[in-house]
């Protein structure tokens, strides 16, 4: 069916057949949502309205599943909250500078089904979507990072795996690198689990003026006022028609929608965000309100659509102005696409014919790429009311769509059911036979312990010249975002999928806690988090209750582990996104995977400290305690091929403690390094301290557990219980303990760096681990050489 205004009828169908109808037509609403829409309009919709309602009422778009979860388990207001999750990014407080108050904003999104498919271009996508959630709020971006979950390389689809990786890799790297944003980190987990639905969660960051910030909605006088909505960037085409619905069912092989992935072009992006700011400034000196939204899951429809809800007021949009590149676009496709590079302004009526110039003359859009322009394609109006009208070949324009605003973005919810799976929880193992020499060494080689930097040595991490700590040099990136003041931002991402498959509650707790962890552990206060909350079809109870038993770790965490500023404040949570409906046709579903990003603040930038030794003579404290438990860690995946088991226990309460002392440690100057645990344990974080980076050699380091007990040497070297290494100056160990010690904490001093390049790990007088530590360098530096090269 072609003709956009044909109307669809679903009387004396069964549901059988409502759904064969809908397939054919390329529209993923149920049945019952179909019905549902006939009753919502009073009759049958046309052929364009269905296509609107398909990628409106998607997961993607609609948080259908989602949102009263989200409302009732996440915190997100606090005292340094300048604006929560209900706009593009959220904004958190940064610093006052010459009197003049700054917020970093936010933003965190995920763009997995693209990636599985075409991986470069939706990698690139998906960084460049980010980028344009924060560059709307006002901001001018500082950093990105990307988390990302990729099949197993050393599988049975490692060939597949390996390209799929090494594609999105090159993507990230593809557009952030042009755009001119440093890549400041992220991280990566290898499983087959991932094989068939890679995740890839992209977060930007940026800053802006607190008095600057421009909301992605009409403003309020355009109740008072004519206003105009006006589309900025690139022609429109069909790419990404149907992403939101593409991101929002099983990815099945057979029926890979390459269409539904959107082309990059991070030039043109460059260019706009320079324009932007133009714009920005000259409506400001004319006094004018305005609003901004980019374009990104639902194109034209829904950018209009939200801008206006958001508000109570709907629009006129005109499809025929819409500026595309390939003629005879069906009107939906011209309304739905998600062509990039795109932003949608709301500006008075009076100023928009001077307010195109400054795009279409000053900065001459159209020559930077073949039919960009800025054309106002539509008009607010002062009712619940939202219509498409286009003219194609009729002689006047006809709607073919006219509906209520407020149905589009809020008509539909689904409350599902939830069924309790089991946790994995396997009795420990007999110890293998193995020495713990070889473990680590196989542990460093392998694709989970491996060196990071074959990922992040393809993106640029210093351009700007604003960066303090790069990927590998310490827990977070650090970044100072503000010329001449010292106060930085550092940031981390983190959430291990091991521990979410055998407790989603657990999973989702400790990533919270590791994220907020790492940022402690350069010296930063961590002050908000952002979520991504990846799982597969929520239509199955067992996948449900995961995502609500991770919604409740966040909400459980963040209020436990509040703000070292304000101990009665939660930590809050400023923005994120759900992505449902990870798992093949096949109903193999990811491991439940909600990957956290932390933003903290450093209040001082010349006193942010790396994670490895930097010189012989070195004292190493260690700060925690260790426990039995090996349930999810990566001893259990590299020994024995998987990792079911009893993960650590939670110990809310301490970590709280243990975090702020680290703070108020490092803060005052007294730590050289400092290096948490979490993947691989105690053996591993001694393991890396003395590795350096890519571009040191490191020190060796002598240390001794004598002090230190966990029930049985496994456990010692590899249980993943939270806790940290402080390395301070030579002969300030004593003091740097009775400092920690006098804040209720449990520390000592269990080594020091030395120049001979080994690692000798003993417990009393047993030599657990004594390897030459330029092997063990090699090992770890090339683990990965076989997934993306050298």
């Amino acid at each position: 069916m072609t003709d956009y205004k044909a109307r669809l009828t679903f009387d004396g169908l069964s549901d059988d057949e409502v759904r064969g109808l809908l397939k054919g037509l390329g529209i993923q609403l149920t049945p019952g949502e179909a019905r549902q829409l006939v009753e919502l309009l009073g009759r049958e919709p046309t052929l364009s309205e269905a296509h609107l309602f398909n990628i409106m009422w998607s997961e993607h778009c609609s948080y259908k599943s989602s949102r009263k979860l989200l409302g009732r388990h996440l915190p997100t207001d606090g005292p340094n909250v300048l604006l929560g999750p209900a706009e593009d990014a959220g904004i958190v407080r940064f610093c006052e500078h010459e009197g003049v108050e700054y917020g970093v904003v936010f933003a965190h999104e995920s763009h997995n089904h693209p990636s599985q498919v075409v991986p470069y271009e939706g990698a690139a996508t998906g960084v460049g979507g980010i980028v344009r959630d924060v560059y709307c709020m006002g901001a001018e971006v500082f950093a990105v990072l990307d988390p990302l979950r990729l099949g197993d390389p050393t599988g049975p689809r490692g060939t597949r795996s390996a390209e799929v990786a090494a594609g999105v890799v090159d993507g990230i790297g593809g557009y952030g690198n042009p755009l001119g944003v440093p890549n400041l980190g992220g991280d990566a987990y290898f499983s087959q689990r991932f094989d068939d639905n890679c995740l890839v969660n992209v977060v930007a960051l940026g800053l802006v003026r607190a008095d600057g910030i421009i909301h992605s909605r009409v403003p309020a006088e355009a109740a008072r006022e004519p206003y105009v909505y006006v589309l900025v960037g690139k022609a429109t085409d069909d790419s990404g028609f149907g992403g939101a619905a593409f991101a929002s069912v099983d990815l099945d092989e057979e029926e890979e929608n390459r269409g539904a992935v959107q082309v990059p072009d991070p030039f043109l992006s460059r260019v706009l965000t320079e324009a932007n700011k133009a714009a920005w400034a000259w409506l400001r000196r004319r006094g004018a309100a305005f609003g901004m939204k980019d374009l990104g899951a639902g194109g034209i429809a829904c950018a209009t659509s939200e801008m206006a809800a958001d508000v109570g007021m709907g629009a006129d949009v005109h499809l025929d102005r819409v500026p595309v590149s390939i003629d005879g676009l069906p009107p939906f496709v011209v309304a739905c696409s998600e062509t990039q590079e795109r932003y949608m302004y709301a500006v008075p009526a009076r100023l928009a014919e001077d307010f195109c110039a400054i795009f279409n003359r000053d900065w001459e859009l159209g020559q930077t790429a073949v039919g960009a322009a800025a054309t106002v394609i539509g008009e607010i109006v002062a009712e619940d009311r939202y219509r498409l009208l286009y003219r194609g070949e009729e002689t006047e324009e006809v709607p073919v769509c006219s509906v209520s605003t407020r149905a589009i973005t809020h008509g539909v919810y689904h409350e599902r059911p939830r069924r309790a799976g089991s946790t994995r929880i396997h009795t420990e193992r007999k110890r293998p036979d193995a020495g713990w020499g070889e473990i680590l060494r196989g542990m460093l080689g392998s694709p989970g312990g491996a060196s990071r930097y074959p990922i992040f040595k393809r993106y640029d991490s210093e351009v700007r010249g604003l960066t303090v700590l790069r990927p590998g040099e310490a827990d977070a990136g650090v970044v100072a975002p503000l010329p001449g003041c010292p106060t930085g931002v550092a940031v981390s991402v983190d959430g291990n999928p091991r521990y979410g498959d055998i407790d989603p509650y657990l999973g989702a707790f400790f990533a919270v806690y590791e994220a907020a962890r790492n940022v402690a552990c350069v010296g930063a206060r961590p002050a908000a988090i952002t979520d991504c909350l990846n799982y597969g079809n929520p239509e199955q109870a067992d996948i449900f209750w995961q995502f609500a038993e991770g919604l409740r770790g966040i909400g459980d965490a963040c209020r436990a582990l509040g703000l070292i500023e304000d101990p009665e404040a939660a930590l809050p949570v400023i923005s994120g996104n759900v992505s449902f409906y990870n798992q093949s046709a096949k109903g193999v579903a990811v491991p439940p995977s909600p990957i956290i990003a932390c933003v903290g603040i450093v209040d001082d930038v010349r006193r942010a400290v790396p994670a490895y030794l930097t010189e012989p003579g070195l004292e190493l404290l260690f700060v925690g305690r260790r426990g039995p438990e090996l349930g999810g860690s990566l001893y259990y995946e590299s020994v024995y091929g998987e990792s079911a088991g009893r993960l650590p226990d939670l110990e809310a309460d301490r970590w709280r403690r243990e975090l702020g002392a680290v703070v108020e440690f490092i803060s005052a100057g007294h730590a050289v390094a400092c290096h948490d645990i979490s993947d691989g344990g105690l053996a591993l974080a001694l393991t890396e301290m003395t590795l350096g980076t890519y571009l040191s050699t490191g020190v060796g380091l002598r240390a001794n557990l004598h002090d230190l007990h966990a029930g049985s040497a496994a456990a010692l070297l590899f249980n993943e219980t939270p806790a940290y290494l402080l390395a301070v100056p030579k002969g300030s160990g004593g003091e740097a303990v009775r400092f920690l010690r006098a804040r209720g904490l449990e520390a000592a001093r269990i080594g020091s760096a030395v120049e001979e390049r080994r690692l000798v790990i003993r417990y009393g007088e047993h030599y657990l681990i004594n390897e030459s530590l330029d092997e063990l360098r090699e090992l770890w530096l090339h683990g990965l050489d076989g997934v993306f090269g050298v």
